[in-house]
């Protein structure tokens, strides 16, 4: 299951998933998040990525891991 909050095209990005409604690739607030960063921080870094996207692909990805 993908989240409602990511797109693909695969023609930007080279497919990559990104936050729905931008060019920013999920991955990075991941990458951002086991770095140690706060999710505030990514979101001063990435102001385009609405708090609100961020916590639902956080919840989706719970959810999906652990098959809520």
């Amino acid at each position: 299951m993908i989240s409602s909050a990511i797109r693909v095209q695969p023609v930007l990005l080279g497919a990559v998933p990104c936050f729905a409604g931008t060019q920013i690739p999920v991955k990075s607030m991941f990458d951002y998040l086991e770095a140690g960063e706060t999710l505030d921080e990514y979101l001063e870094q990435y102001p385009s990525v609405p708090h609100t996207l961020a916590v639902k692909v956080l919840e989706d990805s719970c959810k999906s891991l652990t098959g809520s």
